[in-house]
């Protein structure tokens, strides 16, 4: 018969694998330390998870689709664009400074050759309002005519960037994080900063 099985063990599962593979790297997360980390046994990491490489994948959707519901959370409906974005990249970066290990992990994930098609596929969807959101933005600007995959790529890498002096400097992370907004406002729409610009940390 089947073991039964506890939701709250999965996550336990899935929270360990994060901080193993922020800490130690993906090729050193053997199922054996991240069961020991866990608090669990081998064999039962193995039911929730039948190989590692499933355990990657579903660690990976996981972690995009908390990042992408974190980031869109809570969006005013009857704001522009420029407000809207503003709101998504603060709450991106909130969680992104308030979740290090999480960030980590997933910057590994990102590229492990293990991730498959339909995870990436899966993540996507996951974040499909985010991407309709940069669509909006870029309409009228010098993104407007390039594929909205490349779009993301840079917005995507703007932000990293960006997160990363955050983390760096925390002194200076209100003034990192004004900075980056009205960069990628202007990657976007193209347009210079309305003197009514709220800081991107204040939603």
């Amino acid at each position: 018969m089947p073991r039964p099985r506890s939701e709250d063990r999965r996550l336990a599962i899935l929270s360990a694998a994060t901080r193993v593979i922020a800490s130690q790297g993906i090729g050193a997360a053997s199922t054996a330390v991240i069961a020991k980390e866990a608090a669990v046994s081998n064999g039962s990491l193995f039911v929730y998870f039948d190989t590692k490489a499933r355990l990657l994948n579903e660690l990976f959707v996981a972690l995009k689709t908390e990042m992408a519901e974190a980031a869109m959370a809570g969006l005013p409906p009857q704001s522009g664009p420029r407000e809207q974005v503003r709101h998504m990249w603060t709450h991106w970066a909130r969680w992104a400074t308030g979740n290090p290990a999480k960030r980590r992990a997933l910057a590994q994930l990102q590229v492990a050759d293990d991730i498959t098609a339909e995870s990436h596929q899966q993540v996507g969807l996951a974040s499909v309002a985010i991407a309709e959101l940069l669509e909006r933005a870029r309409v009228g600007g010098p993104m407007e005519e390039v594929p909205l995959g490349f779009a993301l790529i840079l917005a995507n890498a703007l932000a990293e960037a960006a997160i990363d002096e955050m983390i760096r400097d925390p002194e200076r992370a209100q003034a990192n994080a004004d900075t980056a907004f009205e960069a990628l406002w202007r990657v976007l729409a193209g347009t210079a900063p309305s003197s009514d610009a709220a800081s991107p940390t204040d939603a």
